[in-house]
């Protein structure tokens, strides 16, 4: 598992150097899909770069991307273990030019994110974990093990919220959970904020697919924290339907956040 590990990240690199082509070309053209949400040509550039590396590993475990969704459920329900892969998770912070949209790619078996890596190509910044290995962040040339963070009591809670998916729900949660240090983000990358310990908290209202979370659901679960709903049962993925309930990126064990919300 840390081989291939390692093999994925490379991968994700592979990945964001074509989206950073795109990034930094001018010309770069937007399009939009069925559901009007935009497609940019990194987008498709990142998909090529990551089926071709994942196939090169010569696995014969199916891919599930965003940019093949439509694979039916009759067939996606007869796979153990499977590639679940957003190319450019992010694309409204990528045409905004911010830096904040990342490469995810995860390895599901049985419902269950085993293998997670999440690469934010303009920061080179990348979190990868894996069941067995444990979760990690390359941050400027250095390594190391990452782990949620165990709130102290006195402490101000740290939030993290959607950059482009703010909504009324979410901001009256905020409200009730009192004065607390928020932070925006966009893409996966809140849900690392949390596994990485910058970050306690982590409250999505909003839609999500299950490409948006597998990832970094996997780097999350691996630095001893969870992605669950309000009673805390864990997301799953290969649904029927591929469309996220509601969730909470939280510590493992800590129930308090998810009373207040259940109150």
């Amino acid at each position: 598992m840390n081989n291939l590990l390692n093999e994925v990240v490379m991968i994700s690199r592979m990945a964001g150097s074509a989206i950073m082509e795109k990034y930094l070309d001018p010309d770069n053209q937007v399009s939009s899909k069925s559901d009007n949400s935009p497609l940019t040509a990194a987008d498709l550039a990142a998909d090529a770069a990551i089926n071709s590396g994942i196939t090169s590993l010569g696995y014969d475990w199916p891919m599930l991307s965003e940019e093949s969704s439509k694979i039916s459920f009759n067939i996606r329900k007869q796979w153990g273990r499977y590639w679940l892969i957003d190319p450019l998770d992010g694309t409204k912070e990528f045409i905004r030019r911010n830096g904040e949209f990342t490469v995810n790619i995860a390895l599901i078996e049985k419902g269950i994110p085993i293998l997670g890596v999440v690469y934010a190509p303009a920061m080179d910044v990348c979190y990868f974990a894996a069941v067995g290995v444990g979760a990690f962040v390359r941050r400027n040339g250095e390594v190391k093990k990452i782990k949620t963070n165990t709130q102290v009591e006195g402490e101000l809670l740290k939030v993290v919220s959607s950059r482009s998916h703010s909504d009324a729900r979410t901001e009256a949660l905020l409200e009730k959970l009192g004065e607390c240090f928020c932070v925006s983000m966009g893409s996966s990358l809140k849900l690392c904020l949390v596994a990485e310990g910058l970050a306690d908290f982590y409250p999505r209202l909003g839609p999500t697919m299950e490409w948006d979370t597998a990832a970094a659901h996997a780097i999350v679960s691996c630095a001893g924290g969870r992605v669950c709903d309000s009673d805390g049962v864990e997301l799953n993925y290969n649904k029927s339907n591929l469309h996220n309930p509601e969730f909470f990126v939280l510590p493992r064990g800590d129930e308090k956040l998810l009373d207040l919300v259940r109150s």
